[in-house]
Parts: C-alpha cells; sequence; structure tokens
C-alpha cells in the first residue's frame, strides 16, 4: 500500500461515518443556516476528531501492539458493527427521513455554542466507537511509518465534512430536506460500510 493509498483509505473510512444524520451534523448544519458561529463550529469539531482519531491509531495501536488476539477481537467487533451499521443505512434508505431545520433565527452566544457541540461530541458514545475504535483501529493496524498518512486522510475528511456542512448550509437545506437525497446518501453509507467491512477480513490470523 502506497502513501496515496493510506491517505485515500484515511479519508474514505472517515468520511463514510462521520457522514450520516445525528445531533452533531444537525447542530453544525444549524449553525451554518444562521450563520452563527460557523468557523469555529467546524473548527472545534475538526480538532475534536483529530484528538479522537489520534488517539486510536496511536494510542491503540502501541497498546495492541503483538497481540493478535486482541486484533482479531477489534476486527471482529467491527464487521459485526459495520455490518449492522450498512443493514441500518439500507433499512433507513427505505423510509421517507428527512432533516427538519427550525429556520428561526436566534442569537447564541459562543460560549453556549461550544457547550452544545462538547455534549454532542464527547457526551456521545458513538462518536468514541465511530473515532477511537473503529477509525483508530483501523489505523493502528496500518505500518507505522503510514500512520501518519492515514491520520492526516482522516482529518481532512473531517474538515472537509465540516466546512461543506456549515459553509455550504445554505445551498443544502433545500436540498436534505427531500427524503430522496438521504435515500441516495444511506444506500451509499450502506455499501461503503460493507467495503471497510471486508477490509478488516484481512486483520484476522
Amino acid at each position: 500500500m502506497n502513501e496515496l493509498d493510506v491517505v485515500f483509505k484515511g479519508f474514505i473510512v472517515t468520511i463514510s461515518l462521520i457522514v450520516a444524520i445525528g445531533a452533531q451534523n444537525a447542530y453544525v448544519l444549524k449553525l451554518g443556516l444562521l450563520r452563527q458561529h460557523v468557523l469555529k463550529a467546524v473548527i472545534f469539531c475538526t480538532l475534536s476528531d483529530f484528538l479522537l482519531i489520534s488517539a486510536g491509531v496511536l494510542g491503540l495501536g502501541y497498546f495492541i501492539q503483538g497481540k493478535q488476539l486482541f486484533i482479531n477481537s477489534i476486527a471482529v467487533f467491527g464487521i459485526v458493527f459495520l455490518c449492522f451499521y450498512a443493514f441500518l443505512s439500507f433499512k433507513s434508505a427505505f423510509k421517507n427521513e428527512s432533516l427538519q431545520i427550525d429556520d428561526e433565527v436566534k442569537t447564541n452566544p459562543l460560549k453556549k455554542v461550544l457547550a452544545m457541540l462538547f455534549v454532542f461530541t464527547f457526551l456521545n458514545p458513538h462518536t468514541y466507537l465511530d473515532t477511537v475504535l473503529l477509525i483508530g483501529g483501523i489505523g493502528a493496524n496500518i505500518e507505522a511509518d503510514l500512520k501518519v498518512l492515514f491520520l492526516f486522510g482522516a482529518v481532512l475528511a473531517s474538515a472537509t465534512w465540516f466546512t461543506l456542512l456549515g459553509f455550504g448550509a445554505r445551498a443544502l437545506i433545500p436540498l436534505f430536506k427531500k427524503p430522496i437525497t438521504w435515500k441516495i446518501l444511506d444506500i451509499s453509507i450502506g455499501f461503503i460500510m460493507l467495503m471497510i467491512a471486508y477490509s478488516l477480513i484481512s486483520l484476522i490470523k
């Protein structure tokens, strides 16, 4: 696997996990719609992902080095979870889901915005499952000299997504209020989850 492939893997793994209808994404999207503290929200979310994914890629990788049984356990868990996640995405595609956003303009102080982002990010168990365990677990098993490139790809995906979400909100809102948009997104995420699950099979020995 060359350097570009590692960066791309970090990017695609991360983008496929963070692109979903969730509290954090909905809140950033709403901030973008209301044009309130968008840049600070994007920076906060990107740095949070960097810290959490780094903990997984670097810390977890050191912890499990040479422990094949533990690696196998993580791989099996990841495969089961990703397949289940894919199932939920395909199931969601058959529902008429859309993102409901309140267009009422409110003036929210920066402290309140950051506090809400902190809750949505660090008090959400799913965040740790995505960033530390799944993304970090995949990155931890990459060659030591390529881990930084995987991390770069992961952080690039996070920065790209939250920038598009926050600053492109006004253009995205009409689109994502349509159920068909979420159907396409959910189906795409489902297939990507299955591809990632398949890639984890190679870790089992």
